[in-house]
């Protein structure tokens, strides 16, 4: 089973999975797709939307665990 930590880039995280970045989107981060948001960490972006990286983090994870 995959899991991410919020230390990992956006990058490192669409590789894991691409449909991690539906979860992002729904979090509000539309930009993800930008290349500087590509070497940014999970934790990083998270800090720059004003959003609860370790909820992203576990829902993240409960995505890849139920997959």
């Amino acid at each position: 089973m995959a899991q991410i930590s919020k230390d990992m880039t956006i990058g490192e995280l669409l590789k894991v999975d691409a449909n991690i970045a539906a979860i992002l989107m729904r979090a509000g981060m539309h930009c993800i797709g930008c290349p500087s948001a590509q070497g940014e960490s999970l934790a990083e972006a998270a800090m720059v939307h004003g959003m609860d990286v370790d909820m992203l983090e576990k829902q993240i994870n409960d995505f890849l665990a139920n997959k």
